[in-house]
């Protein structure tokens, strides 16, 4: 079949990201005698720079990595929780019903930097000089600036004129939006990671005592203190169209601390695929593996109208229970045995008919019937249909699409020759998240609108509580040998398009590259997880590409069909290793920027 670039292949290393700059700067990595994880990190760090719309140093990440040396596959959650004062109470009292998109209400503890560090502290091999300077050398001397990054800071012009007057120091220099494929330049951020590098290699000449200090000086140190002080001083306006202070205190962060925990995981034919817990959507797309293990389809075209509607189908029963039952497993009890069940993906299968279904349908597990009566009706309140797609939270695609503007996330796969692999999708301190403060040259977060201001549903606001993040990295084993690390941007999107990469290269032998430039499609028929919480009965959102055809036939199926520009759904990459050594990588040519190397 013909693809849109190579399937790369190789035996030293390979990395695929969503921008060229990071993928060739963790390239350097492997070059320089690190492995996977120091050039994960090193990507991430570069992806905060070159598309600061998409990711930021305050934001937080989740992983997912196989070590070869403990023969393990673990999570490393980095994921921050809710700030100490933030209660519903708290925000009740200020006359919201929902966590606003934007602001420094929407604030939870950044937990990327201190995920970063525990990873390479940890696994990694190089010092924290050559993992930094990549990205402190893009913000310090300029990086040529993609065009949808000049156009989100021209959208939002009013707004760091008139309100975040400090985002507009940075974004717009002379008053000017920066011109695209131009150099452009964080002087303030590369200071701060500066700063940090210097305070760690103070502490001597030990890697991980420096990694340490790293953290600390984030944590413990003036970059805690600068937020702590940002949040207590200012009043900044929000998407509730008002202005208002933060909740995160210095003391939130020096508390915060990544962890690792064992993944989720089921069997699926030859496979097992690991994915984050339910503090996450992750188990959402194993729900998915389950239900559809029982259709056939290897007999269905990859791209025919009977995969889609299969495929569409049960994400909608998949994601249904997510809206039920998931929530950070420290708070709540999640069912997720029961979920992960063979009998209970039977009963779910049962469920998918030859229409299109335009109900939300969670499933019935023993013991949840009150929980669940009581997360449909706040759904019912809160989360109203829409007709629109576009959306004030977190930039998916599919909003952008709507919108006429371009964005979501980003994502790194990376293997290397020891047979070490990682798939982490960083996100959150988005140049639109928050206004940037001063002393750091960046921004907050804003993942505390996944929370809901109800009592009494798993994704509850609760101090010190993950949000039900949408952040889902990847690692899949055939015949129980790592083989698979993948992942993409997307919000409520991420699943999804994973499951297209995923199910075409074990059903129907597609190579990577393959089985990602194939047309893409979701849907939006669930509540979405970010402000305002909106739903679309029966949509589905496809590439035209797929053909006329088969779009009329999903249509007669009762879909509620929106036809997407060929290429413009998706920003999937993926890396492979084989029994014999030999590693293969594929990146999206959507939007033209994510690429694959290796050698």
């Amino acid at each position: 079949m013909f693809t849109t670039r190579p399937e790369i292949l190789g035996t030293f290393g390979v990395v695929t990201s969503t921008h060229w700059l990071a993928t060739a700067s963790g390239m350097a990595m492997l070059e320089k005698g690190g492995n996977a994880f120091d050039a994960c990190a090193a990507a991430a760090f570069v992806l905060q720079v070159v598309e600061p719309h998409l990711v930021g140093p305050a934001g937080d990440m989740p992983a997912v990595f196989y070590s070869a040396e403990t023969g393990k596959v673990e999570t490393l959650c980095a994921q921050g929780p809710a700030p100490q004062a933030a209660t519903i109470a708290a925000y009740k009292a200020l006359g919201l019903d929902l966590i606003p998109g934007s602001g420094l209400l929407a604030t939870v503890i950044p937990g990327a930097f201190g995920g970063w560090m525990t990873l390479l502290r940890d696994h990694g091999r190089l010092k924290l000089r050559d993992v930094l300077e990549p990205a402190i050398g893009y913000f310090e001397n300029g990086h040529p600036m993609l065009p949808r990054v000049s156009d989100s800071i021209r959208e939002l012009t009013d707004l760091f004129s008139n309100e975040w007057s400090t985002s507009g120091e940075v974004y717009l220099p002379g008053g000017n939006v920066p011109e695209a494929r131009k150099l452009f330049a964080n002087k303030a951020a590369a200071e701060t990671y500066k700063r940090i590098l210097s305070e760690a290699e103070a502490k001597g000449g030990d890697r991980q005592e420096q990694i340490q200090g790293a953290y600390d000086a984030w944590y413990k140190g003036f970059v805690a203190e600068a937020m702590d002080r940002f949040c207590r001083t200012q009043e900044v306006m929000d998407s509730s169209g008002r202005r208002n202070k933060g909740l995160l205190t210095a003391q939130d962060m020096a508390n915060y601390k990544p962890t690792y925990e064992t993944p989720t995981s089921v069997t699926y034919h030859d496979w097992e695929v690991f994915k984050i817990g339910p503090w996450g959507q992750g188990p959402a797309f194993l729900q998915t593996l389950k239900i559809l293990e029982g259709v056939d389809l290897a007999g269905m075209g990859p791209a025919s109208p009977d995969f889609v509607h299969h495929v569409v189908e049960a994400m909608k029963l998949a994601f249904a229970d997510r809206e039920a039952y998931y929530g950070d497993p420290d708070f709540v009890k999640v069912p997720l045995a029961t979920l992960l069940s063979e009998d209970y993906a039977a009963g779910r299968r049962g469920l998918i008919g030859e229409r299109a279904s335009l109900e939300l349908r969670p499933g019935t597990v023993s013991g949840y019937e009150a929980q669940v009566a009581h997360a449909m009706r706040a759904l019912g309140a809160i989360a109203q249909p829409t007709q629109g797609g576009a959306s004030v939270g977190e930039p998916t695609m599919a909003s952008m699409v709507a919108a006429g503007r371009k964005g979501d996330t980003v994502h790194i796969d990376v293997i290397d020759r020891w047979g070490n692999m990682i798939a982490a999708t960083p996100s959150g301190g988005w140049l639109q998240s928050s206004p940037v403060i001063p002393e750091l040259g960046f921004p907050l977060n804003s993942r505390a609108q996944m929370f809901w201001l109800e009592e009494g549903l798993p994704s509850s606001l609760a101090p010190g509580k993950r949000p039900r993040t949408t952040l889902t990295p990847s690692i899949a084993f055939e015949h129980g040998k790592p083989r698979l690390a993948f992942g993409t941007p997307g919000g409520d999107q991420q699943e999804q398009w994973q499951l297209g990469l995923f199910l075409r290269r074990v059903h129907h032998g597609l190579n990577l590259q393959e089985a990602i430039d194939l047309p893409l499609f979701h849907t939006q028929h669930f509540p979405s997880s970010f402000y305002p919480r909106s739903s679309r009965p029966g949509h589905m959102m496809i590439e035209e590409s797929i053909g006329a055809a088969a779009l009329a036939e999903l249509e007669r199926r009762g879909h509620a069909v929106e036809k997407a520009p060929a290429w413009t759904v998706g920003r999937l990459t993926a890396a492979e290793r084989s029994d014999d050594g030999l590693l293969r990588a594929a990146a999206t040519p959507r939007l033209m920027q994510a690429y694959a190397a290796g050698r």
